[in-house]
């Protein structure tokens, strides 16, 4: 196997690994919400430590990208996320709850920021994009996650050994691969951030990611919910179960539907897609209806992270990993703002009226995008 292929190979084993964790930990959501009997509000103030928690994450990973090898602190991050899984399943009081969950987030920080990082140097190595790929493994391993999930769910297995035993793979897992993946990528130049005007390319990019956080975070963290207690279905994790299936494959091929429209375009397709898959989940809430709405809603939030993610590999002010964790901050406040409101907007009203708030900021990614383009063309100019 070549050096780069090899390379390419192990690295796709961290998006892998950090989707099966993250969904691992959703798709147990409306477990723990039973578990403690949280009602929606308080639901929303336990997620809402994770975005803060990751927030006071970013500084720390822009430094170690820019300070280490990309591989030391996605390897530190992996495996403390692994070990924040496990004990987020043998929590029993809110405030080891939040403890857990808190360093969870903080930890997939670190890692994903570096993950992101590494991908855009081995892109370098390679004639045609690969990025889409990656994200589309880190989706894959949510399938895997979400599948192993609602497996053991219907066998009854309890939430401590379920989110321990992944906890094990996956640390094992990040051990056994750090040897192989990319060296001697830390970046020189471009690091050192400078208290100026923000730079439209960089506040465009960062607002496109803010709203898809929005979309993507809230379905991961209600998406269950929504099954469980709006479509009166008892194996909740199938909602969420199709929207990642539909969110893999899109991913997969998003590189080529980038080529053959155009990233301007295929903006707009991603979110005509989440206001039309919103709508049906929301008007018609039967069973197969949402697994409809929420498979639309995969397929149009699929593309615009490994796309935007492209683009700040483009940016000229900083170098690709300060440029990603500065786009990462609108990403974590997205997921500040959105999952907990939803649950306070259902809360005062009902989930299904709160779900029509993902619709909204799909459609921000219209005008958003086409600003972004047309200062991207009178830059060029």
């Amino acid at each position: 196997m070549a050096e780069r292929d090899q390379e390419r190979f192990f690295l796709n084993i961290y998006f892998f690994l950090s989707g099966i964790c993250f969904s691992t930990w959703t798709s147990r959501i409306p477990t723990i919400k039973e578990f403690f009997r949280f009602n929606d509000a308080e639901l929303g103030t336990v997620l809402l430590f994770m975005p803060m928690a990751s927030l006071a994450g970013l500084p720390l990973s822009g430094w170690l990208v820019s300070r280490f090898d990309s591989r030391q602190p996605m390897t530190v991050g992996l495996l403390m996320l692994a070990i924040s899984l496990a004990c987020i399943g043998w929590a029993t009081t809110p405030f080891l709850l939040i403890c857990s969950v808190s360093v969870f987030a903080f930890s997939m920080r670190i890692m994903n920021v570096a993950v992101n990082t590494q991908s855009l140097t081995l892109q370098k190595k390679f004639e045609r994009k690969i990025n889409g790929t990656f994200h589309g493994l880190w989706s894959t391993g949510g399938i895997v996650g979400v599948g192993i999930s609602t497996v053991l769910v219907g066998l009854h297995v309890s939430m401590e050994i379920h989110l321990s035993l992944v906890a094990v793979v996956a640390f094992a897992a990040a051990l056994l691969s750090y040897s192989r993946l990319l060296k001697h990528d830390k970046v020189t130049s471009g690091n050192k951030l400078t208290l100026t005007k923000p730079d439209p390319y960089i506040v465009y990019l960062g607002l496109l990611v803010f709203f898809a956080a929005i979309c993507e975070g809230g379905m991961f963290d209600w998406s269950g919910v929504y099954f469980r207690e709006v479509v009166k279905e008892d194996l909740f994790t199938l909602g969420y179960l199709l929207f990642m299936i539909c969110m893999a494959l899109s991913r997969f091929v998003s590189d080529d539907v980038m080529e053959k429209l155009g990233m301007p375009k295929t903006y707009v397709l991603s979110a005509c897609l989440i206001m039309v898959g919103i709508a049906v989940a929301v008007v018609f809430p039967q069973f197969w209806t949402s697994l409809l709405g929420f498979c639309l809603v995969g397929i149009g939030t699929a593309a615009i992270v490994p796309m935007t993610f492209v683009l700040a590999g483009s940016a000229k002010k900083y170098s690709a990993g300060v440029t990603i964790s500065l786009i990462s901050t609108y990403s974590i406040v997205g997921m500040l703002i959105g999952p907990p409101l939803i649950g306070y907007v259902s809360n005062a009203l009902n989930l299904r009226t709160a779900f029509v708030l993902f619709g909204l900021a799909g459609f921000m990614l219209i005008p958003i995008s086409q600003l972004f383009f047309r200062y991207q063309k009178q830059q060029g100019a």
